[in-house]
């Protein structure tokens, strides 16, 4: 019988590569690593027009890079990170926020949420689907960027629903991404903000879905799923 190597290749999409790991991890109860997280901003950000490419008026940060940005030693290596990014050029930006605090240990931390930039309504909305978890950690990323995009914005904790588990976190920060992605390129249907929608949105039935969803999505793109 043939063993299958959980670092065997599944899929390489832009910058990412998917192992067969990253599959048995989206086919069991389990805490979703930021490669998959990865992998579904830079699905989002391709399918989105409004992203154009990476240089549009949305921008949805790699995990890798939010962690950078929020944990960077210094003032120098942070505007070497932020400076690519073109932050002052944006109007709404998607960062992740994770409670590792320890810079040397790869897919650290127990917690992942959302920290999004609106321009409109000049503010930083932290989005945490269990019950503010995360929120120390989204304010020190709120303080390392805030200064990117001009006009002060402020700071705020926004309605989010809330996971029912230990291990669903990752699957609400990308449920949630994806309506306030689909929010802004629709025109910001509904109101001037996306809170509506995600509250109808997003839930315990739309993210148990969100598992099959991702691995059929790695499929249709090619992976040997």
């Amino acid at each position: 019988m043939t063993t299958l190597n959980p670092d065997d290749k599944i899929l390489s999409y832009g910058d990412v590569v998917l192992r067969r790991s990253d599959l048995d991890i989206l086919r069991s109860p389990s805490f979703i690593n930021d490669r998959l997280i990865d992998f579904y901003f830079a699905y989002l950000s391709s399918s989105h027009s409004s992203a154009g490419g990476g240089e549009g008026r949305l921008l949805l940060v790699p995990p890798s890079i939010s962690f950078w940005l929020s944990n960077c030693p210094n003032i120098t290596s942070r505007i070497e990170a932020a400076t690519p990014l073109s932050l002052h050029d944006r109007d709404l930006v998607i960062f992740t926020v994770n409670n590792n605090d320890d810079v040397t240990l790869a897919e650290g931390g127990t917690h992942w949420s959302l920290l999004v930039y609106d321009r409109g309504n000049n503010v930083f909305v932290h989005h945490d689907s269990c019950n503010g978890l995360n929120h120390q950690h989204a304010r020190r990323l709120y303080d390392a960027v805030k200064n990117f995009f001009g006009g002060d914005p402020r700071f705020m904790g926004g309605q989010t629903p809330q996971q029912r588990n230990g291990y669903d976190c990752g699957l609400y920060v990308m449920a949630a991404a994806r309506v306030i992605c689909d929010w802004f390129e629709n025109g910001k249907e509904g109101g001037e903000n996306w809170l509506k929608k995600l509250d109808m949105d997003v839930g315990e039935e739309a993210v148990a879905s969100l598992r099959l969803e991702v691995l059929s999505l790695i499929a249709s793109l090619g992976g040997r799923v």
